[in-house]
């Protein structure tokens, strides 16, 4: 694989523009509004693993959105990567905030990406992670190096999450079969520093409703004689945290994985500047849970956050009003041993029973999922970190990431084989954020490495 650096140089133009194409579809899975432009993308992602290569690749219609299938069977007796990813994007909400449209891509430089990056919605999360595959794949194919078989697998509703994909891999275990899943989802330290996510959190998702009045009533004339449930659901919602913002819900920890002093001494060695974090995200300090740092509080614990909280009236002026109802939407986010099932019900059952009188209260779940934590002495980790040595020049450092990516627990309870996160994306991209963008160099690097995971992970696997 000598000239894959020359063949990405030649191919760079080209290579940028199918994925601005491919960013300007809205392909936003949690809106209704975007249903038609999401199957356009599935579409536009098959005919683009046709052209790559792929001898056999279809649309597999799900009760959702359609997830597509394509593989490259050199020999059934090599091994079988198996590539996970999504086309489905969050929404742009607050459209207002981004500097430029988000379904209309441009390229900008910064100072973390002095040679640009594309800036719209789903360039990092995970188009542009997801392309990167495709073209790796296309390298591959068109010098005849492919060094094993490779089957591709992307959905269109991990933004809301994977609803359909549990039952789709439950039925077709022997169509996926594998003997490494590989994801491009998840973010490095830094552009001179590359990191393998080996832990993910688990998530529990729910959606809060607080009812008083039968309809909204005059804040003077009702004021202080009825429960505002506006009021009430702000009290709710801080009781769930105590001084040392601990997580008050009974039975929350009981599962909690407890890292040793020495795993944590372990992951203080990744790069990490407090000052340039708080400088980064304009703070003037932190917050967190007392007796943790904060490269563990945002992966090694658990974590409750409020999503959105509405009700009343928010518009121009004022309206002098006790609202009849008022909502938020919670997630959680677990760590490995953590059930989110469980978590779920011991939420909903907590948080009925510290509802006051005067109001009732539900809890929707939406959806949520395991935690995951893979080993660094497998073939396919070793395999990554030799692809990532090679084309950085320094070995990766194995990092925890607060994020969740649930289908892959699922993977391996299913399918019975490890995943390997290979991400090239950056704390600072501002994926699910206003100007999302992913750094041409992040993009090509990708593009440049994932080949050498198949050679490394075909090596190793013949020892």
């Amino acid at each position: 694989m000598e000239n894959i650096k020359s063949y990405v140089q030649e191919n760079k133009d080209r290579f940028i523009n199918e994925l601005i194409e491919l960013l300007k579809i809205p392909s936003v899975s949690a809106d209704t509004a975007y249903s038609q432009d999401v199957i356009n993308t599935s579409e536009a992602v098959k005919l683009s693993l046709e052209k790559a290569g792929c001898d056999l690749v279809e649309i597999c219609e799900t009760d959702g959105y359609p997830i597509v299938y394509a593989e490259k069977i050199i020999d059934p007796t090599l091994p079988t990567v198996l590539v996970y990813g999504h086309y489905d994007v969050q929404p742009a909400d607050p459209i207002e905030l981004w500097t430029s449209p988000p379904f209309e891509p441009v390229i900008k430089t910064t100072d973390i990406h002095p040679e640009g990056a594309i800036f719209a919605r789903g360039a990092c999360d995970d188009k542009g992670q997801m392309y990167m595959h495709v073209k790796a794949f296309e390298y591959m194919i068109q010098n005849n190096n492919l060094p094993c078989n490779v089957k591709f697998m992307i959905e269109g509703e991990e933004e809301v999450g994977s609803v359909n994909l549990k039952t789709f891999v439950e039925n077709n275990t022997e169509k996926l079969k594998n003997d490494v899943i590989l994801i491009s989802d998840t973010g490095m330290i830094s552009n001179q520093q590359p990191s393998i996510t080996t832990g993910l959190r688990g998530l529990s998702y729910v959606e809060v409703e607080v009812t008083g009045p039968n309809r909204d009533l005059h804040s003077g004339l009702y004021g202080g004689a009825v429960a505002n449930p506006i009021n009430i659901l702000a009290k709710m919602i801080a009781s769930l945290h105590d001084q040392n913002n601990h997580i008050t819900i009974p039975g929350f920890y009981d599962n909690v994985e407890e890292l040793s002093l020495e795993e944590r001494a372990e992951m203080a060695k990744a790069p990490f500047s407090l000052e340039e974090y708080k400088s980064a995200l304009n703070l003037n300090d932190v917050y967190g849970e007392k007796d943790y740092v904060t490269n563990e509080r945002n992966s090694i614990r658990p974590t409750l956050d409020v999503n959105g909280i509405w009700g009343g009236y928010i518009g121009e002026g004022a309206k002098t009003v006790i609202a009849s109802q008022a909502f938020a939407k919670i997630s959680m986010r677990l760590v490995p041993n953590q059930d989110w099932e469980q978590i779920t019900e011991l939420f909903t059952k907590h948080f009925l029973s510290i509802a006051p009188a005067g109001v009732t209260v539900k809890v929707k779940p939406h959806h949520g999922g395991q935690g995951y934590v893979t080993p660094t002495d497998s073939i396919g980790y070793k395999a990554a970190n030799m692809a990532y040595t090679e084309t950085f020049g320094v070995p990766a450092i194995p990092v925890r990431s607060g994020g969740s990516i649930p289908i892959v627990a699922l993977f391996e309870k299913e399918l019975k084989s490890k995943t390997i996160l290979m991400g090239f994306g950056l704390d600072s991209d501002a994926i699910h954020s206003p100007n999302e963008h992913f750094g041409i160099f992040n993009y090509l690097k990708g593009i440049e490495t994932i080949p050498l995971f198949y050679k490394y992970f075909v090596e190793l696997s013949k020892k």
